[in-house]
């Protein structure tokens, strides 16, 4: 699916790639209001779930150069993270940036499915599982 997708936090530049990345949002916060204070107010896990949005970048575009067949399950993952734990203002753009890094980190590296990459898919989804799981077991009400 050729697309035409932002990157980078704020950016509105665009890029031709066959997988997209994340785009930073266009909703505008109203920077004065309690919601909007209480959204960039960083939480104790916010940087495991930066950690996430960038294994979720890297899964997004290695999975993808692997052939796996899952199309954009990796960025909708990601999208729903983002969605549900940041939905606008700083810490949303950083989620963002962490997952575009993650993509665009890998996209730089491989352009074929190696038994490195394959390596780095199993670490990366180990990692994802164990952060997710310890966040869950931490911070769930």
């Amino acid at each position: 699916m050729g697309a035409t997708a932002g990157v980078g936090v704020g950016a509105r530049r665009t890029i031709e790639c066959g997988r997209r990345r994340l785009r930073p949002t266009n909703r505008r916060r109203n920077s004065g209001s309690p919601e909007a204070a209480v959204q960039d107010t960083p939480l104790p896990f916010d940087h495991d779930l930066k950690r996430l949005s960038e294994i979720l970048g890297a899964l997004h575009f290695l999975r993808g150069v692997c052939n796996s067949g899952e199309g954009e399950k990796w960025r909708s993952e990601a999208k729903a993270l983002i969605d549900a734990e940041a939905p606008s203002g700083n810490r949303r753009e950083q989620m963002v940036a962490s997952f575009n890094r993650g993509y665009s980190g890998f996209e730089q590296t491989y352009r074929i499915c190696t038994p490195a990459a394959d390596i780095v898919i199993r670490r990366y989804m180990e990692e994802g599982a164990k952060i997710a799981h310890d966040i869950t077991a931490h911070y769930a009400n």
